[in-house]
């Protein structure tokens, strides 16, 4: 998933599925967790990344130009991860139409 061969960014999304009770259960792996995100992002891997609402169910991140190993890798190590708080995840390849 590193650059495409054109030269244009390649795009993975990766999604976390979370635990039920994960705004009660997160505190304690809250800071490891987003220092993990913001290391990433200031390495150039993540474009961007948040949880989505209503429920609070999934963590979505957006890594750029990285190979499916590195975002194995970033996962193993994040701290929800790490504590049971995400019991599946997936890395999709994402081609971006617009933007870029």
């Amino acid at each position: 998933m590193a650059a495409n061969a054109d030269g244009s960014n390649a795009y993975a999304l990766l999604t976390l599925d979370y635990v039920d009770g994960m705004l009660e259960k997160r505190a304690p792996h809250r800071e490891a967790h987003l220092a993990g995100a913001r290391r990433a992002h200031e390495e150039g891997k993540v474009v961007m990344a948040g949880a989505l609402l209503d429920p609070v169910d999934q963590g979505v991140f957006v890594f750029k130009n990285c190979e499916r190993e590195e975002i194995e890798a970033f996962v193993k190590a994040d701290a929800y991860y790490v504590a049971g708080l995400v019991p599946r995840y997936a890395i999709r390849p994402w081609m971006v139409v617009v933007g870029n």
